[in-house]
This record gives C-alpha cells, sequence and structure tokens, in this order.
C-alpha cells in the first residue's frame, strides 16, 4: 500500500484522480437517516434515484451533501413510513417543488413545448435555409443589376480580357 501510495505521489495527475475515485464512491446518504426496514430504505433509495437536488441541479438528491438535499432525503423516508406509494411521495414532491425536482421531467403538459422545441426549430432552420439558397441561385447577379446593355457588354470585355 506504501508503494502505491509513494508511486500515486510521483504524478499530480493520477493522485487527483485516485482523489476524485474516491471521493465519488463517498454516498451523502448518512447513516442516521436509514430506515430500519430494508423493504422501504430499498425503495426509498429507488425514488431518490430520480429526485433532483434543488441546489447542486445535475445529481440526485442520494449523491448529494447538500442540506436540503438531506431534508428531501427525510422527507422521501417520512412519506414512506406513513404508507405512501412510490408514486405518490415523488407527486407529493412534484406538488411541493414542481417539476424540477425530477432528474427525469414528464413530457406531458406544457413540457410538451420544452421537448418538442429541438425538432421544430431545426426544422424552421432548414425551411428558412432552402429558401435563401433557391433565392439566391435565382437572383440577377450583383455585378450586372442596374447596368445599361453597354455597360454589360463592357464589362463582360473586361472579364474576358483578365481570364
Amino acid at each position: 500500500m506504501r508503494r502505491l501510495i509513494v508511486w500515486l505521489g510521483r504524478s499530480p495527475a493520477l493522485l487527483t484522480l485516485a482523489f476524485l475515485l474516491v471521493a465519488n464512491l463517498a454516498a451523502a446518504v448518512q447513516p442516521d437517516e436509514m430506515l430500519d426496514d430494508p423493504a422501504l430504505e430499498a425503495r426509498a433509495r429507488e425514488i431518490s434515484k430520480g429526485l433532483r437536488c434543488l441546489v447542486c441541479q445535475n445529481e440526485n438528491i442520494d449523491d448529494s451533501n447538500a442540506s436540503l438535499a438531506r431534508d428531501l432525503r427525510l422527507l422521501v423516508r417520512e412519506r414512506l413510513v406513513e404508507g405512501d406509494s412510490n408514486e405518490e411521495v415523488v407527486e407529493y414532491l412534484v406538488d411541493r417543488y414542481g417539476e424540477f425536482v425530477l432528474l427525469k421531467p414528464t413530457s406531458g403538459g406544457w413540457n410538451w413545448l420544452l421537448w418538442a422545441a429541438g425538432p421544430i426549430l431545426f426544422v424552421l432552420a432548414l425551411i428558412t435555409a432552402g429558401f435563401y439558397l433557391r433565392g439566391r441561385a435565382t437572383a440577377t447577379p450583383a455585378s450586372e443589376a442596374g447596368l445599361s446593355d453597354e455597360e454589360r457588354a463592357r464589362l463582360r470585355q473586361i472579364l474576358d480580357e483578365q481570364g
């Protein structure tokens, strides 16, 4: 073990990587939060995987050390002890905090607009590009726009002389 530590100490990048791997293994759920009933605790963990930490925003509440995440973990366990189903617990939290608390928001209600916005804007961009390219292809070249017949002939003569 000592040789491993010495070897890691020689390379700051490896030491940092080792630290991040070990730090990532630590769970934020504290022993005093855990339920005595293993079945309820398993349900609480399953529900927590789908709930967003409102402070960290990119972690589920089980992985977050924020105090609000702890409060949410305790609230989930409290609702389970009261006899709520998994769906009722999630529904309770969504009613209380909004759909932002879900790591994977639903696609119903007004969320369909958010889900569809990307593809709709992409199709609109393709249509706009098509109209632009078609209009550009049929437009009169700027070099000949507004020129009289004499001026066009002179322009062609100059261009022919150059190349």
